[in-house]
């Protein structure tokens, strides 16, 4: 399970933003994280309540998880389409000369901190 250690990368990250901000307190982190990413948004976010309690800047914080679509690009007739229905070759040409455009993505796009 590599999520913990995602997790520990996430959690070094925030604190630093905070540091840098002047925050003291962070209500959620919101994740973006791709579909062929390899990470298990359940276990990201079990790994997170774990760790992220041990963390007084963090403790009671959420954790919110985005889904982005793992989406292909064809070099040949220059189509996109779904990667995880469709894999390497495209289904409108069935050429092999694809690459991934989006969906592996594993990055924090949002800190959230309270409204007081």
């Amino acid at each position: 399970m590599h999520e913990l250690g995602i997790v520990f990368y996430i959690i070094r990250d925030v604190k630093q933003a905070a540091q840098a901000n002047g925050v003291s307190k962070v209500s959620a982190v919101v994740m973006n994280i791709g579909e062929v990413s390899t990470v298990v948004p359940e276990y990201l976010t079990d790994c997170w309540r774990w760790a992220a309690d041990k963390e007084p800047l963090l403790q009671g914080s959420e954790l919110k998880i985005i889904p982005v679509p793992a989406v292909t690009h064809c070099q040949d007739c220059g189509k996109e389409y779904e990667t995880v229905r469709y894999g390497k070759t495209c289904p409108y040409c069935s050429s092999g000369n694809t690459f991934l455009l989006k969906g592996n993505e594993v990055e924090i796009k949002e800190i959230e901190v309270p409204n007081n």
